[in-house]
Order: C-alpha cells, then structure tokens, then sequence
C-alpha cells in the first residue's frame, strides 16, 4: 500500500525480456538507499506495485507480466525514461496523500496543460470505464501521484499541479499526448457499488 507521495524519480536503465514469454525485466537507476529494502519488497513504479526482484547499492530490478505490460503504460517504458517511485508504506508513516494500492485501472492520456498563475491546470482523459469513478474534489492517482480533482466534464478532469509537484514527479517533463497510469480512489468504487445494489 502507497500513499501518492512520490519520493524519487527513477531512470530506466536496462529492459530485457523477463522469464516468461511476453513478459520484461526493468533495471531502475534510483538515489533510494536500497540496502534495507528487502528482495521481494514492493515499490510504486509509476502507480503500479512492482516486486524488486534483484537490487544494488543504487539500483533495483523488477520483472513485468505480459499482462501488466498491456494494461499500463509500462510496456512504453525504454532506455532513459523516467518513472515515478515510492516505497511501501510502514506502519505509522504518515498519510500525506491518499490510501494508493499500486493496483492501475487503466491508462488516460494528457489533453491539455494551461499554465495557470504559477501552477499548470493539466485536463487528463480517462477511458468511459473509470470516467464514472472521478469525481469533482475527489482523489485520483496519476502515475502514482496523489491528486485532488478540480472539475469533471464527460470523461476528462482537470487537475492543478503546484511547481513542486512539477519539480520532484515526472509531469514536470509531461506534455499533451502523453499517456498516465490511472488508480481511482477506491472509496469512490465502494459507493459506486451500493449504489448500483440500491438500485436492484
């Protein structure tokens, strides 16, 4: 379980084909300490719950189903790309964002970015599956990063992203077009479902 709090951006260092047929391993370049993160610990790839599966001083490496690979937009990840990371949350951190569960629903696209004062206003696409669950002053993970929503027009919502925000993700470097990893807020799941049982 995650928070949203991105605490490194990583680079992409090594991709190779993973054990399996379809499958990829990544080897991510990191300034985390990984001397007392565990072989088998979980780390938020941008948004999604990877398994570090071999590790060095400054680096780890995590293996991709196919299937994974299909559902986000890791399969677009190559030499150079930069990723979001967080590590696991322990027992008495703090909460700062959002509960984040490493789980992507689905891949939007950036639409727009307008700059807005000294922040940027960036309108994301979601496919018409997960648009339903995105709510106006609600949560929303976007590669991993714990935002609040602004304003829901059909499938597309925007979001305020702060210069720090900017400084220390990768939407600092974002731009129109780009795909997102999506995680909706699972309490907004939970009140779509006895909704939908409230009707029956």
């Amino acid at each position: 379980m995650f928070t949203g709090i991105v605490t490194d951006i990583g680079e992409i260092t090594s991709v190779t084909p993973g054990g399996n047929s379809g499958d990829r391993r990544f080897v991510v370049r990191t300034r985390h300490d990984m001397a007392p993160i565990a072989i088998g610990a979980s780390i938020a790839c941008s948004g999604c719950c990877l398994t570090v599966v071999e590790k060095g001083a400054d680096w780890f490496a995590v293996e991709v189903s196919g299937e994974s690979l299909a559902k986000t937009h890791l399969g677009d990840w190559k030499l150079g790309s930069r990723i979001n990371l967080e590590l696991s949350l322990k027992l008495g951190d703090e909460l700062g964002g959002h509960l984040v569960y490493g789980h992507v629903d689905g891949v939007g696209t950036i639409a727009s970015m307008t700059p807005e004062g000294g922040s940027v206003r960036f309108v994301f696409e979601a496919p018409p599956e997960l648009a339903r669950f995105i709510a106006s002053k609600g949560s929303v993970a976007i590669d991993g990063i714990s935002l609040t929503v602004n304003e829901v027009e059909g499938n597309r919502f925007g979001v305020n992203i702060i210069p720090h925000t900017q400084a220390v993700t990768t939407l600092g470097q974002a731009k129109p077009g780009h795909r997102v990893n999506l995680e909706v807020d699972m309490l907004a799941r939970y009140v779509q479902r006895l909704l939908e049982h409230g009707r029956s």
